[in-house]
């Protein structure tokens, strides 16, 4: 609210303050690994959300981003053990990444005004490289999906 103080919290570095109504909700989620495997769980995290910024009333505009890993191969850890993709047992992402995004796009991409899958190689191995699928594509895109959700902001809004 324009007139709240914000409350800072030791320990916190995000102050925070009183919410009177949800007016623009983003939910994100990043899939790396074993996606198949976590996608039931993941679609039901993006719908529920979606609930939850409508539950109090008003009409937010409910963003859904999903990073989706697309490279050949990506390690997990669980303490001091390592977790390689192998390929057969554990998939390498790109195996999965087509058919995660299907599901994506299929189930959960219309609960939402606007969805985006940002696609990216990251193998989290050192030195832990990172990219993006297609960096101008995923960039208009993006870019894209903020002018709409202003222009909806201002439609909803005004």
């Amino acid at each position: 609210m324009p007139t709240a103080i914000a409350i800072t919290e030791s320990g916190l570095l995000v102050a925070r303050g009183e919410v009177a109504n949800i007016e623009i909700g983003a939910e994100t989620k990043i899939l790396a690994k074993a996606m198949i495997k976590q996608i039931d769980r993941v679609i039901g995290d993006l719908i529920r959300q979606v609930e939850e910024f409508k539950r109090t009333g008003g009409s937010p505009i409910c963003v859904g981003i999903v990073g989706v890993n697309c490279a050949t191969a990506y390690t997990s850890y669980e303490g001091e053990r390592q977790w390689p993709t192998d390929g057969k047992k554990h998939k390498h992402p790109m195996q999965e990444a087509a058919e995660a995004e299907r599901r994506l796009i299929s189930r959960a991409a219309d609960k939402f005004d606007e969805f985006q899958i940002l696609r990216f190689r990251a193998t989290n191995v050192a030195p832990f490289p990172f990219e993006w699928m297609d960096l101008e594509k995923t960039s208009k895109e993006y870019g894209a999906l903020l002018i709409r959700v202003s222009r909806e902001y201002d439609r909803r809004f005004p």
